[in-house]
């Protein structure tokens, strides 16, 4: 860390660990031995970006070509931002730590219309020009793709290279593609044009455009050489069981929004809802083999040590045997405690088994949507559930113990009336009433968006909703929750961003034009629009007026009611349906009429669960006759293979008495839905360090990875009983982000009685670079907590650079001596020295010697071990409270060198038990029997 380019401020920022790397299971290879090197940039936080599948599986999947490297990269937040821009240093990559502009392509995953404006700031960062035009063959080759690359035209003037569709395949393509290219010497419009000739490779700049006088869009009409294909065609991977799920994907330093190992478990979707551009563009619909499915999750559990799983797909209930999945995963699930989240759920398919299943190793809440709150309007977008859907799983849902629902709806569909809105809380009150038929604490949150009209979708035509027709929506949703809530808060409502959505609706469905009033916005300074505390809306009024006067058009020419017959932006990406489809669904849905799922027999919601029923079926599966080749009996014969695979044979076959229905039992009886029966557990004591990238990780990430190593080493950790269990353990003080450590401790109690030798062993197997298990001490009966251990803590801090060396000399001694002088007339004087420090919001009075032992200037040689710097130090030990007053190293070292500069580095090197007259480690307090102690010496 300290030779890192950030090193020297990289402490002040929120969250610091979001920009350095060096994760578990992150890959670094040689940057001379590839041929082509990438980086794949999410433009939005590391925390978000961590969570992404698509990003996985990629950087999987480059990264086992060898001469191939794929790099990550996510924007920074306001503040590390401003932190690189005043020091003029530029974005650089997790795993080498390099700028972006040093890679051969550099690429966006666009999946959300409102991160746009992060591509400039990280371009800008990257030292990459904005401009597609103005880069040469020294730049990088900037590519995209992702949902949002379905219309490309508002980014098409910042982006080389889209590619359309699945990129499993075409991306090493791509990568050797352009590397050979360039070897052979072609021009930059050489490359994009051999590159544009390949399926799925969008270049806009070698296309020409022209208004069309019906909507007033700008659409491409030509090519500019014939080699160039002037349809761009989606690429489709027809069998994703060619490219397994990872399971090795890099464990999230700083704490990711969804922190848990993530599982697609298909692709596509069969119900078709109108709104959904999702369930058009990743057509047809692909399943997972379970057995590959179950091999990745538990694979990638012991790999990273996660306490929680969950499966994705756009509808996961509508996996053809999502219900024995479900059954075989949990039962290998609950060995390792490990519970089970399903995204995507629909009101409708959760039978009894799925949820007893799910709620037999950790209760949790469940989310639905069902977009509308009166059938007529549902069947107006296609959302084929009913509102007894609704309703019996909710009975079922309250009934297992859960007690928190979260329900999604939109408004400002097509076709809808103040009744439809006024429903929503009716339908949202009914459910409330079922769960308060089944528990007294109930809560449920309602969640409100708009409608946004999206490209190759049924509703790409349909005018957007006005802003000021939404919000009047919006008052009478509030108005009816005050009315039937006023004294509880277990309903509540929240809503999205009026004018979020506006701009959302503009860029969605923009032209190339757009890309100036994207441009001119984050000039303004619009950075993280898709955050409601983050939208710059003064930045982007001004662009949006300054972008019509331009171009003497109005913001709502890309909002209003588009003609059927008019030409669109994204006319020219085909995204395989057959033309006409989606003006038949359009205006189906205007006439209220559904379309019923395809892929199933009519009439049928789920899926057969058994292979019996399966096989005794002799419907034909629903085609909706899009345009998308799809082998219904070759889907057919799948899933029944996917059946037997995993032993759901026949429907008579009784239930054999299992975990979860004793789960079940406790939960009527008022007790814990838990019982893992653990037996007695057996206490450790544990001394680790925090060094390198670890250091700038806070307590809480510690928190999480120390239960993640125990889970990689195979070592079964006590877990508390409760609703939410969590392992048994107790750390030691907190330590300061960027502070250095060689004596971390950590009470933690396993299931089982280990050697020590062999725990330390197997620790240090498995921690991530920057933790060491230097010690391991089993606890014994009267053995005293952490808390009633440690009393003092040590801490060697390098002088600030004002007060290093003084003399012609330019020697350490000389430093000493000056750093000596010093402590003289502050600290041997005896006088109070009194620091006002601020804490919990309170201005707290502290006399430094209440709290320092003892000071001493020395020499530098732990500190240079550590961190390469040679410098005389503070050697300070300061009393440890737990509850009472407390400084800071930094704040000790200005109190007592009067230097407002911070040291480079500080270093916390023991952690101290007084007892008998004299300090001892806490590792050896107590005089532990020699088969309960093992240490190993700290190699540096």
């Amino acid at each position: 860390m300290i030779s890192h380019p950030y090193a020297s401020f990289i402490h002040k920022v929120s969250k610091p660990a979001r920009y350095v790397g060096g994760e578990f299971n992150s890959i670094v290879k040689s940057w001379e031995q590839v041929a082509t090197r990438a980086v794949l940039c999410f433009p939005d936080l590391y925390d978000i970006g961590m969570s992404h599948m698509g990003t996985k599986i990629l950087y999987s999947i480059v990264n086992k070509i060898d001469d191939l490297m794929l790099e990550r990269c996510f924007c920074p937040w306001i503040d590390m931002t401003a932190e690189l821009e005043e020091r003029n240093l530029p974005l650089l990559s997790l795993e080498s730590h390099k700028p972006l502009s040093d890679f051969d392509v550099v690429g966006f995953s666009f999946q959300y219309e409102m991160t746009f404006t992060n591509v400039f700031t990280m371009l800008k960062l990257g030292g990459i020009p904005l401009q597609a035009k103005d880069r040469t063959l020294d730049d990088p080759l900037v590519i995209a793709g992702g949902p949002c690359a379905s219309n490309p035209e508002p980014m098409s003037r910042f982006i080389d290279v889209f590619l359309i569709g699945d990129a499993e395949e075409r991306l090493p393509e791509l990568l050797h593609n352009y590397a050979r290219l360039r070897g052979a010497g072609n021009s930059r419009l050489e490359c994009l044009i051999a590159i544009a000739a390949k399926e799925g490779a969008y270049c806009p700049a070698l296309y020409e455009r022209q208004k069309c006088d019906r909507s007033g869009l700008n659409y491409v009409v030509k090519a500019i050489s014939p080699l160039v294909p002037l349809k761009i065609q989606r690429v489709v991977i027809e069998d994703l069981n060619r490219f397994s799920y990872p399971d090795d994907s890099p464990v999230a330093a700083a704490e990711a929004i969804f922190d848990r190992m993530s599982v697609e478990i298909a692709r596509g979707c069969t119900e078709g809802c109108r709104f959904c551009q999702a369930g058009i563009i990743y057509r047809p619909v692909r399943e997972r083999d379970p057995d590959d499915i179950i091999r990745s999750i538990l694979s990638a559990i012991d790999k990273g040590g996660y306490d929680e799983a969950s499966m994705a797909a756009l509808s996961t209930a509508d996996y053809s045997c999502i219900s024995p999945l479900i059954r075989t995963l949990m039962a290998k699930l609950r060995e390792r405690r490990v519970s089970l989240g399903i995204s995507s759920l629909r009101a409708y398919g959760l039978n009894d088994d799925i949820l007893d299943d799910i709620a037999s190793v950790r209760s949790s809440s469940l989310t639905f949507a069902p977009e509308a709150g009166t059938q007529r309007l549902r069947n107006v977008i296609n959302k084929n559930i009913s509102e007894e859907d609704i309703l019996t799983n909710s009975h079922r849902i309250f009934s297992k113990g859960w007690n928190r629902m979260k329900l999604y709806f939109m408004i400002g569909l097509p076709t809808e009336t103040a009744e439809d809105v006024e429903a929503i809380m009716k339908l949202s009150q009914k459910v409330l009433e079922i769960g308060k038929s089944y528990q007294k604490r109930i809560k449920i949150t309602v969640s409100i968006s708009s409608h946004v009209p999206k490209p190759h979708t049924p509703f790409q035509w349909v005018a957007m909703e006005s802003t000021e027709s939404l919000r009047r929506k919006h008052d009478i949703l509030f108005q009816k929750i005050r009315e039937e809530n006023t004294k509880r808060r277990d309903l509540t409502l929240r809503r999205h961003d009026l004018r979020i959505s506006l701009l959302e609706g503009i860029i969605t469905r923009g032209d190339d034009r757009v890309g100036w009033l994207l441009k001119r916005a984050w000039e303004n300074g619009a950075r993280f629009d898709g955050w409601d505390d983050q939208l710059n809306w003064t930045a982007w009024e001004n662009a949006l007026d300054k972008w019509e006067q331009f171009y003497g058009l109005s913001r709502y020419d890309y909002l209003s009611t588009l003609p059927t017959d008019a030409h669109l932006p994204w006319d020219h990406i085909s995204v395989g349906l057959k033309e006409g489809f989606l003006l038949r669904e359009y205006k189906k849905a205007l006439a209220g009429q559904i379309s019923p799922p395809c892929s199933k027999p009519l009439g049928m919601q789920v899926h057969h669960t058994t292979l019996q029923d399966a096989e005794s079926d002799e419907r034909k599966l629903i085609c909706y006759h899009c345009g998308i080749a799809c082998d219904m009996s070759a889907m057919k014969t799948q899933r029944t293979s996917f059946l037997k695979k995993l032993g759901a044979k026949k429907t008579s076959e009784k239930r054999e008495q299992s975990v979860r229905e004793n789960a079940l039992e406790r939960v009527k009886k008022g007790l814990t839905p838990h019982n893992f029966k653990q037996g007695v557990p057996i206490k450790y004591r544990l001394r680790y360090t925090k060094l390198a990238a670890v250091s700038l990780q806070g307590h809480l990430d510690i928190v999480r990875i120390i239960p993640r190593i125990f889970r990689r080493a195979k070592i079964s950790v006590f877990y508390s009983e409760g609703f939410n269990p969590k392992p048994v353990m107790s750390f030691g003080p907190a330590l300061g982000l960027g502070v250095y450590s060689i004596a971390e401790y950590v009470d933690i109690s396993l299931t089982q009685d280990l050697p020590v030798t062999e725990v330390l062993e197997k620790l240090n197997n498995s921690a991530p670079k920057g933790i060491i298990f230097t010690g391991v001490r089993r606890l014994r009966k009267g053995d005293r907590k952490l808390s009633k251990t440690i009393r003092a803590l040590e801490y060697t801090i390098s002088a600030p650079n004002s007060l290093q060396v003084l003399s012609k000399e330019n020697t350490l001694k000389t430093g000493v001596i000056h750093l000596q002088k010093i402590l003289e007339k502050r600290w041997l004087s005896n006088d109070p020295i009194v620091l006002y420090v601020l804490r919990k919001k309170r201005l707290r009075k502290i006399d430094l010697r209440d709290v320092v032992i003892s000071v001493t200037v020395e020499s530098n040689i732990m500190n240079k071990k550590i961190t390469g710097i040679d410098d005389s130090i503070l050697s300070l030990r300061v009393r440890q409270w737990f509850g009472g007053p407390s400084l800071k190293p930094v704040e000790v070292s200005k109190a007592l060198t009067g230097s407002e500069e911070p040291p480079k580095t500080t270093i916390r090197v023991a952690c101290l038990d007084f007892n008998n007259d004299s300090w001892a480690d806490p590792i050896a307090a107590d005089n532990p029997q020699p088969q309960d102690l093992a240490v190993n010496s700290l190699t540096l």
